[in-house]
């Protein structure tokens, strides 16, 4: 476990966004801001998710908590006004959310259909992209927007498939956005984790390969856990990154550097 942080984000107010469970990269982000003071918004993809994730939602105190699918129309809008009727403005957004359906991820690229890649990009990448411009009339005072990526955007990792080309699309829209947003005093973070064990990684083919892999070639020699992740984050969303934005923030103990 690592050391508790000071409350150096007292009054901030952030809304996370994939929490599936306690192993969730989102919920390790979510913890780290709460340690920094922060104020929580969290949500949960549907019923069944509610059932796991609103206990922890109770756990770190949210303030706000509501359903969304962005593949559902109006949810997303509809948290986003709940904020605005609740707190009236918003400091930061972490989006934790990727998906591709099962056959389309494990079939290799070139067997990727046209829907699967669209379902892939819409979920994984644009979502990030609707959620930033209902974001950004909040941040009144600036902000700061996180996408979760993965090295898997900028080399191939075996097994990774269609995820790659998506999370380069999102590494992409991350550069875009700190451009336009940049003159709001919006920051945008595209945030690159090595493995972690999650409810998502587990679709992908021989994971546990690219753990022991990313073990063996980091120069920290050790994995990384959600907490670095959040912690990384908290930082990030405070005034001591007030100058950074733009880039793809590697959290991985440094495996990005070794062929």
């Amino acid at each position: 476990m690592n050391r508790p942080i000071s409350p150096i984000l007292t009054g901030h107010k952030s809304l996370v966004v994939g929490i599936a469970n306690e192993h969730s990269i989102a919920y390790g982000c979510a913890a780290a801001f709460r340690d920094a003071g922060a104020d929580l918004a969290v949500t949960w993809l549907n019923d069944k998710a509610r059932t796991y994730v609103e206990p922890l939602a109770t756990q770190l105190g949210a303030q706000i908590t509501a359903p969304l699918n962005v593949e559902n129309a109006g949810e997303m809008e509809g948290v986003f006004e709940l904020i605005a009727s609740k707190w009236g403005r918003l400091d930061s957004v972490v989006h934790s959310i990727a998906f591709a359906p099962k056959d389309d991820l494990q079939g290799g690229l070139l067997n990727c259909s046209s829907e699967g890649f669209a379902r892939a990009m819409d979920v994984s990448c644009h979502s990030f992209v609707r959620m930033a411009k209902l974001a950004a009339p909040l941040m009144t005072d600036g902000g700061t927007l996180f996408a979760m990526s993965y090295v898997g955007a900028n080399r191939v990792v075996a097994n990774y498939n269609v995820m790659g080309p998506v999370k380069a699309a999102l590494e992409a829209a991350c550069r875009y956005l700190a451009f336009e947003l940049g003159p709001a005093n919006i920051r945008v973070h595209a945030i690159s984790p090595g493995p972690l064990k999650t409810r998502a990684a587990s679709g992908i083919k021989d994971f546990e390969l690219l753990l022991n892999e990313a073990a063996e070639h980091a120069p920290l020699g050790q994995l990384v856990d959600i907490d670095d992740v959040g912690h990384a984050c908290a930082y990030l969303a405070t005034d001591f990154a007030r100058r950074i934005t733009g880039g793809t923030i590697y959290v991985d103990g440094g495996s990005n550097i070794v062929a």
